[in-house]
């Protein structure tokens, strides 16, 4: 079975005019190919494809760090020209230096909330929240919540919203 697929694809690659141009491989193996627009044996125009030949044949799934990122930029055409091998080494030096200063950083974190819970430095300081400098007791006492008003002085009609000037008799 492997073989007579073997000769279709070629014989379809032979009736497509379709021309693999070989770009590149990576380090983990992986072959890339461009492919330039061409027109079918049909007529039809055949728009430009970026394909990738997987190292591992078996493996049919795509999992996260099969493809090294520059080239998975260049495979969804996010970048016109494919990576050099010098320009993915830089970004995999890149990406380890900021690894280890995370690890740092967070070393650091984690000691600094060890001192903190051993109270070797003192606890941050309590803010006190006196609302809006707009409210009208702002700087003042707090306001009581016991109402100011007695019921004795209460006129049942007396008071009438003022707004719309429609509601008013």
């Amino acid at each position: 079975m492997g073989w007579s697929r073997g000769l279709l694809s070629s014989v379809w690659r032979a009736l497509s005019r379709e021309v693999r141009e070989h770009v590149g491989t990576d380090h983990l193996g992986n072959k890339y190919y461009y492919i330039p627009e061409y027109k079918n044996w049909r007529g039809q125009t055949i728009r430009e494809k970026r394909i990738i030949e997987a190292a591992n044949k078996n493996e049919v799934d795509y999992e996260v760090g099969t493809i090294p990122t520059e080239w998975e930029a260049w495979i969804r055409k996010m970048r016109k020209t494919p990576p050099t091998m010098e320009e993915i080494l830089k970004n995999e030096k890149y990406r380890k230096e900021i690894k280890r200063k995370s690890q740092e950083f967070y070393d650091k974190e984690k000691l600094l909330n060890k001192e903190m819970k051993e109270e070797l430095l003192p606890p941050p300081m309590q803010t006190e929240i006196k609302g809006h400098a707009s409210a009208p007791h702002f700087g003042k006492e707090k306001p009581s919540e016991a109402p100011t008003s007695t019921g004795k002085t209460f006129q049942p009609g007396s008071w009438m919203p003022q707004g719309d000037k429609k509601h008013t008799q």
